[in-house]
């Protein structure tokens, strides 16, 4: 039998050398994608010194992009530490100077973290289905709460994930999927229904597939009231670049009650 996913061994794959060099080209080469910038610019407050708080930064490509949209008072954090690396010398080769504060730390306890304690957020994000790729519904939640403890009442979270009813294909996949877990023949690696762990020439990717409703008790039981919710194909149309980096999404907001 196959050990059970960890949070350890999910670091460990963001560490390794293939997926440092995906998340660091996408973050030199690509960019804001142009539904993230619709999405960012609708909902994240217009004053340009409001503080916002990035989990999951990887290698530094939205929170290069919110400095490049003016922003000027930027914490971004992730748990692999090859990432922040990467993310470093990006910004250092960008000059954002002290518009970015950029630290180590992990998503379900940074509440208490020396750089963000005492400080109070006007908006959090957690984007490119990063909360997805922690193992576990009780870690997901925990991450939420922790953002939540950091944020203003009514500060915006911006966050994606997948959606496994998205398409025909996608529920007949899932479908398939229920009959094994019902069995007991699902990868024995896997946790929670819904969960998906695979290797290609990139690495090793954990990805959790929630449906809508899934999220939607997830944000309610960590302290968020649903504002809005999108899949990506209905805000933009996004170039090939974007497409091959990153499946469709649904986009979410919620605010901290």
């Amino acid at each position: 039998m196959k050990t059970k996913l960890s949070s350890q061994q999910v670091r460990d794959d963001f560490n390794d050398l293939r997926a440092v060099v995906h998340y660091t080209r996408a973050a030199h080469r690509l960019g804001l994608w142009a539904s993230e910038k619709i999405v960012l610019e609708k909902f994240l407050p217009s004053r340009k010194t409001a503080r916002i708080l990035e989990a999951g930064c990887g290698a530094g490509r939205v929170a290069l992009g919110l400095q490049e949209l003016g922003y000027k008072k930027i914490y971004a954090f992730d748990f692999a530490e090859e990432l922040c690396a990467q993310a470093q010398s990006l910004f250092i080769e960008r000059e954002v100077g002290k518009a970015i504060t950029l630290f180590h730390a992990d998503a379900r306890r940074v509440a208490k973290h020396p750089e963000v304690e005492g400080v109070q957020f006007d908006a959090a994000l957690f984007m490119f289905n990063g909360l997805m790729q922690i193992p576990r519904m009780r870690n997901r939640r925990a991450a939420l709460r922790s953002l939540h403890a950091c944020c203003k009442p009514g500060a915006p979270l911006i966050f994606t994930t997948h959606d496994r009813d998205h398409s025909k294909l996608e529920r007949f996949m899932w479908k398939r999927e229920a009959k094994l877990w019902l069995t007991g023949r699902q990868d024995s690696a896997l946790v929670e229904f819904g969960d998906r762990y695979f290797e290609d020439d990139l690495g090793r990717t954990f990805m959790h597939l929630p449906n809508r409703d899934e999220i939607l008790e997830d944000l309610k039981a960590t302290g968020w009231e649903h504002h809005w919710d999108s899949m990506r194909r209905r805000i933009s149309k996004e170039p090939k670049a974007v497409r091959e980096f990153s499946d469709e999404c649904r986009f979410w907001v919620a605010q901290a009650d």
